[in-house]
């Protein structure tokens, strides 16, 4: 079984749409979509610096799009299922069909503009904790007012919370922790302080008319598949204040049987986990156009075993 996902935010680097954009309608493709949402996604998928797209409201809707855009030049794929890491969830949504393009990347516009609004309420940010043992480590979090909101399995986890909370964690790391690193996002995403994005979130939801998802669509919210498109939506709402359970979501692609996982554009944080929780199971990042050939292959053989 191959399973399709896609990473979440803080994957983005300055330049990664660049090559992309060299494919046959790719350019157009991504213009209209620039259009659609009120957002140069071109200039900042190939022009901007590092700082501009860090903007939570610019990273969200350009990890979609470059999403989308990748899934769509490997031409016809079936995978058994489909994930997402945190706003990679939206572009599992639009591989599964539960959203078209234009209505994910809408919604994904919407979500990065409210999260960035409360993120700008209190100076927050993320760190991963490398190694350790995760009830020690979560533990250990909650009594420095840290909340655990990246549960990432293959011995990661990312802590959330203000800047002085972040600042007491360098400090005092968890037992068996090796190394705690800042990532580059602009506030504690899937915690309380993303209460207000939530609300304005549930708002735009009211206007999407999602479709049941046409593949498995496994839920980081607790790993669990989820049939209706309804309530993948109501998820998809629901998880910007909730934590995501990566390894929970791996735990299911075992149940299910996953032989191969191909992560899409700009891949290489879901398959670096994959390769140290999922041994034996097969795994490619789509990083550029020149990966495409080896994804078909992988595609191939999975569709001839």
């Amino acid at each position: 079984m191959l399973v399709l996902v896609a990473p979440g935010q803080g994957a983005q680097t300055p330049g990664f749409l660049t090559p992309w954009l060299e494919l046959p309608g790719a350019a157009d493709r991504v213009a209209a979509w620039s259009d659609a949402i009120g957002l140069d996604l071109v200039h900042y998928g190939t022009q901007a610096d590092a700082d501009a797209i860090r903007d939570t409201a610019v990273a969200q809707p350009l990890l979609v799009a470059a999403g989308i855009l990748s899934a769509s030049a490997l031409g016809d794929v079936a995978p058994g299922a489909v994930a997402g890491h945190s706003v990679g969830e939206i572009t599992a949504a639009a591989f599964a069909g539960v959203l078209d393009d234009t209505a994910a990347l809408t919604l994904v516009r919407r979500r990065g503009l409210a999260m960035a609004e409360a993120a700008a309420i209190t100076e927050t940010g993320m760190s991963a904790l490398l190694g350790g043992d995760p009830e020690v480590s979560v533990e250990h979090l909650r009594k420095l007012g840290l909340t655990p909101a990246n549960v990432n399995g293959a011995g990661q986890i990312v802590a959330a919370g203000t800047m002085a909370q972040l600042a007491a964690l360098l400090e005092d790391k968890p037992e068996g922790v090796r190394k705690v690193v800042p990532l580059k996002v602009a506030g504690a995403f899937h915690t309380h302080h993303m209460a207000p994005a939530v609300d304005k979130l549930a708002q735009a939801a009211k206007a999407l008319e999602p479709s049941d998802p046409k593949v498995t669509y496994v839920s980081n919210k607790d790993g669990r598949a989820v049939h209706s498109g309804a309530e993948v939506v109501e998820r998809l709402v629901g998880q910007v204040a909730n934590p995501v359970r990566w390894d929970l979501c791996m735990e299911t692609f075992k149940e299910l049987g996953v032989t191969a996982l191909l992560e899409v554009c700009p891949g290489g944080t879901l398959t670096g986990l994959a390769k140290r929780a999922l041994p034996g199971v097969k795994s490619l990042a789509l990083k550029t156009p020149d990966d495409l050939d080896a994804a078909r292959e992988l595609i191939a053989d999975h569709a001839n075993a």
